[in-house]
């Protein structure tokens, strides 16, 4: 596909951004060759799984200990339980939506914003249907005008209802067409696209994440789920994501090329994770 045809192929020739592409690719091989992989690849996945809500959940205000999310039961106490539930539920549903991803991307944002709020009907249902911890018929679509939106982490200005059903719209179409660009250019796209828009009234960050997740899987950068960038996220710090995330917003070639690497520095950092998940499955330590 050329460049015309394909708007996000012209982003890997921004300066860094091959280097972020490779990179990313060579961290990927390495840890899906390790010999750990071979036999005990799905505790890597359910592991991997686990750490991406717990970096998710940090960076949208609930910081939790990895053992306390893994020892914890009751995700409906108070808000920062809600949080880390929603996160959760989020990478847990994110693999069964890769092929309705392919078809209809904005079918999948609409039941992820419904699981992350607690709303969870089949996932034929329509995107209205059910209603979920705060808003009610708002949970699972696009938000109207004069909607309010809770997100406390972004600050960026936020668009108008208007603007986001047409940039939805075409974030839809550019995903359905597919293209040229790596993966790592998609994903990064699809997240800071949906952060930037903010299309829900609550949830977004969480939903942007899974989203980004979902690229990733789909485009079989990383099939079998387990390097999780909201680790690498996490682990760089909401500071850093947030001035990342300004590159992206400004629109700039130089905040592009920033933005996707600091997403392919998230994604290398959840290989590296893994990959210590797989050198503690070696020893016999977890």
């Amino acid at each position: 596909m050329s460049s015309a045809a394909d708007p996000l192929a012209p982003l890997a020739g921004l300066p860094g951004v091959a280097d972020s592409v490779d990179s990313v690719r060579k961290a990927v091989d390495r840890v899906y060759g390790h010999r750990v992989m071979r036999r005990r690849a799905g505790e890597i996945t359910s592991e991997a799984a686990l750490r991406g809500a717990r970096g998710s959940a940090a960076l949208s205000g609930a910081d939790w200990a990895l053992e306390e999310v893994r020892r914890r039961t009751d995700f409906g106490a108070e808000e920062q339980a809600r949080t880390v539930g929603a996160a959760l539920r989020l990478t847990a549903e994110a693999g069964q939506l890769l092929s309705i991803w392919r078809q209809s991307p904005l079918r999948v944002l609409a039941r992820l914003h419904l699981v992350a709020s607690g709303s969870t009907p089949a996932v034929g249902a329509g995107a209205g249907a059910g209603a979920g911890e705060r808003g009610g018929d708002t949970v699972g679509r696009p938000r109207l005008a004069g909607e309010s939106v809770h997100e406390p982490l972004i600050e960026a200005p936020l668009p108008s209802a208007e603007e986001v059903a047409g940039r939805l719209d075409g974030l839809s179409r550019l995903v359905i067409a597919g293209g040229s660009a790596p993966a790592l250019i998609t994903a990064a796209v699809v997240h800071g696209e949906l952060l930037a828009l903010r299309p829900f009234g609550t949830h977004n960050g969480l939903v942007a994440r899974a989203a980004e997740r979902i690229v990733l899987i789909n485009s079989g950068l990383d099939p079998k789920a387990i390097c999780p960038a909201e680790v690498g996220h996490a682990e760089q710090g909401r500071e850093a994501y947030l001035a990342a995330f300004d590159g992206y917003v400004s629109g700039t070639p130089e905040g592009m090329a920033a933005w996707i690497a600091h997403c392919g520095r998230a994604v290398e950092l959840g290989v590296r994770e893994s990959t210590a998940v797989c050198e503690a499955l070696q020893r016999g330590a977890a």
